[in-house]
């Protein structure tokens, strides 16, 4: 069975970790712009996806990892110059590696977090380009109503990605036309309450990740989930939606 991580970090990663996924049956994944360093100034945002787009592809690549990119302005990554970074991402949009304008969003609802979300919005929605959208652990149903009211008004909600679901706030977006990631990790989100979510309200929506990251964070948390899916007598074709087919399509990959 082929699977796609459709979020980790590849940056925080040991090469060894590359194969491991490989091995398990992931064969491709997408790797996200986080917050690795304070982003004292934009030129250090700009290597950062720099190392993505480069070093990571081609480390992927060495052990038969078909790796993807995200770029964005994370919201724990706002340079004193954000303008600059937006304007390179739009131009950087051009390459086939990048699927995504990510991981953006809000952590604390800030002025500046929601201001640099809504331009980076605008960007995809004017682009047609999906986004991944981060929602933070502290206050999360809070500032995940704000994340929301803020996608409605400024994308086509059917271009975006919720990333780090969980039963506090699924209610408030499963109603929209979003698809959700669960992302499996031992702070977020284990592969029991995974699938006790999934067999509630269904494969359609949701897909999984890692978030593999310098986190607490397993590298086959995917496969793990799947097994235990198999073992909990999920159908083949609802265990390839959120494993594979949802992220395929979403993504167009």
């Amino acid at each position: 069975m082929n699977m796609i991580d459709a979020h980790i970090h590849a940056d925080t990663r040991p090469y060894e970790d590359f194969e491991k996924m490989v091995i398990s049956g992931i064969d491709t994944a997408i790797t996200c712009a986080h917050d690795p360093l304070r982003m004292s100034k934009s030129e250090v945002v700009l290597d950062h996806f720099h190392r993505l787009l480069n070093n990571e592809v081609k480390r992927a690549k060495s052990n038969g990892l078909n790796l993807f990119v995200a770029l964005g302005i994370h919201p724990r990554s706002i340079s004193p110059n954000p303008e600059l970074v937006i304007q390179k991402i739009s131009d950087l949009l051009e390459n086939d590696l990048i699927l995504a304008i990510g991981e953006i969003g809000l952590e604390t609802a800030s002025s500046a977090e929601k201001n640099i979300l809504i331009e980076q919005l605008q960007l995809a929605d004017d682009l047609n380009r999906k986004v991944i959208i981060h929602t933070p652990r502290t206050n999360k149903k809070e500032v995940t109503q704000i994340t929301k009211q803020i996608i409605l008004e400024n994308i086509d909600p059917s271009l975006v990605l919720v990333e780090h679901i969980n039963k506090e706030i699924v209610d408030d977006l499963i109603e929209h036309e979003f698809t959700m990631g669960l992302t499996i990790q031992p702070l977020k989100m284990s592969p029991k309450e995974a699938i006790d979510l999934l067999k509630e309200y269904g494969t359609e929506k949701f897909i999984l990740n890692s978030d593999m990251s310098s986190s607490p964070s397993d590298p086959l948390s995917v496969p793990k989930t799947v097994h235990q899916m198999i073992l909990s007598d999920f159908e083949k074709e609802d265990i390839d939606a959120v494993s594979r087919k949802n992220a395929s399509e979403f993504f167009n990959i």
